[in-house]
């Protein structure tokens, strides 16, 4: 406890010089407290600039060797104020708002990422391009995503659209509703998420709601993690039109769950493998 409030004590003497965001000219220290603004900062070539982050930002294979100084649980604010700032970017809806409210509190300028549609990540991408002074280099990457991501929807048009089920996690089993980033992207590649119309974000459903839902296609995001994910044999219950077309969709998650650029080719990636599945379901009936 003394050597946080130590810490504290001499970030606080250093305050004139961090106390406004407009007063940092070009910041050339960043603590990034989300794995998307780590991928996206190294997208516009300030990944040197990133000094401090948390649990899980591990792309590029450089963002491996950067301090970390939280995760889910929260941000350790000796270890933040010992890295000396002169920029935070949060992330709104993924960091704790307490400690988010007291980093502003010191005086650090913090600015926020917040994308929920797909297209605002070329706005994320110019956004930080003007945080730090790269808008020539942010400019064109957004540029080529929203390109890109225009190619796939257009690809997609006219296709018929296939009823499928998303297990965003086995045990307890979790989906998407129809306001959530995956949705998005689903629709993109004209996939109806079957449960669209939960009331949450991110419902808890039973195998008894897969059943009365029907889809015609179940997708498995592959994600990491330090203990295996439980698998569940899906072909127990033949009557249900996934297993009758046998179509089992594995995605990477590391791809399409996040803001990023990479989400491109996780999203490439699943609209090409829907296609086949729309097919075989199609030459099946």
């Amino acid at each position: 406890m003394k050597t946080i409030k130590f810490a504290l004590l001499g970030f606080l003497l250093n305050l004139p010089a961090l106390a406004h965001a407009h007063e940092i000219k070009e910041p050339q220290r960043i603590v990034a407290l989300a794995p998307h603004i780590v991928e996206n900062l190294f997208a516009i070539g300030a990944g040197d600039r990133i000094v401090g982050t948390v649990d899980f930002a591990d792309y590029p294979a450089q963002a491996n060797d950067i301090e970390r100084v939280g995760g889910y649980y929260g941000v350790n604010m000796e270890k933040l104020l010992s890295l000396k700032p002169d920029l935070v970017l949060a992330w709104k809806t993924g960091n704790k708002a307490g400690d988010l409210a007291y980093i502003e509190k010191l005086g650090i300028p913090v600015a926020y990422s917040n994308p929920d549609q797909v297209d605002n990540v070329a706005d994320e991408l110019r956004k930080l391009g003007t945080l730090t002074h790269l808008q020539t280099k942010a400019d064109k990457v957004a540029n080529e995503f929203v390109a890109k991501l225009n190619a796939i929807r257009a690809s997609q048009q006219g296709k018929k659209v296939v009823p499928v089920f998303y297990q965003l996690w086995p045990e307890p089993m979790m989906t998407i509703g129809g306001n959530t980033w995956i949705n998005q992207l689903l629709t993109i590649c004209h996939a109806e998420n079957v449960f669209a119309n939960s009331d949450t974000d991110y419902p808890r459903i039973s195998i008894e709601n897969v059943l009365v839902a029907k889809p015609e296609a179940i997708i498995i995001p592959d994600e990491k993690s330090k203990k295996p994910q439980p698998k569940i044999d899906w072909r127990q219950w033949p009557e249900l039109p996934a297993v009758q077309h046998n179509q089992f969709i594995s995605v990477n998650a590391d791809l399409l769950h996040r803001f990023t650029t990479r989400m491109l080719d996780g999203l490439s990636d699943m609209c090409g493998k829907i296609d086949i599945s729309r097919q075989q379901i199609q030459a099946s009936k």
